[in-house]
């Protein structure tokens, strides 16, 4: 089995089952146009959607400054979205990142890496991201420290 150190980000929506109760097919016409951002937002900086099941998206990235980049893009743009709909009805995403040993098998990860970026996702606020380790991000001017510690939590 293949096995590789990659940047795992695992996405869901915050009250999935709650939007569902309340409208199905506007909860998947607005989960859908959403996951077709996310997903834009992601091939930019060298990022794949290795899975999307119902609410959840995992993806992998080459790097922690990509993942980190594209979970900011992604909080952003969506929040931009949100902004247009009744408070009842915003999808806000949670996401969990990590840097990981994963077991590729096919196009599908496996492994420890996967499992604690979706642990991490569960301890993201809406809107945000939860991030394991350490990563420096670039501005469009310098790089700065980013993640200042073990467990790192962002809100966009």
């Amino acid at each position: 089995m293949e096995r590789r150190l990659t940047a795992i980000l695992s996405a869901d929506v915050k009250g999935y089952s709650r939007l569902m109760s309340d409208d199905e097919e506007a909860t998947i016409r607005t989960l859908t146009a959403y996951h077709a951002v996310m997903t834009a937002l992601m091939q930019h900086p060298h990022g794949r959607v290795v899975d999307s099941p119902g609410d959840n998206l995992l993806a992998e990235f080459a790097s922690a400054v990509d993942v980190v980049q594209s979970a900011v893009a992604i909080q952003q743009q969506l929040r931009t979205k949100n902004a247009a709909l009744p408070a009842q009805r915003k999808m806000e995403f949670r996401i969990g990142i990590n840097v990981g040993d994963v077991i590729v098998e096919e196009v599908r990860l496996y492994g420890d890496g996967v499992n604690i970026a979706a642990r991490l996702e569960g301890l993201a606020e809406a809107g945000g991201f939860t991030f394991r380790g350490r990563c420096a991000i670039r501005s469009r001017t310098s790089w700065r420290n980013f993640c200042k510690s073990p467990l790192t939590h962002w809100k966009a």
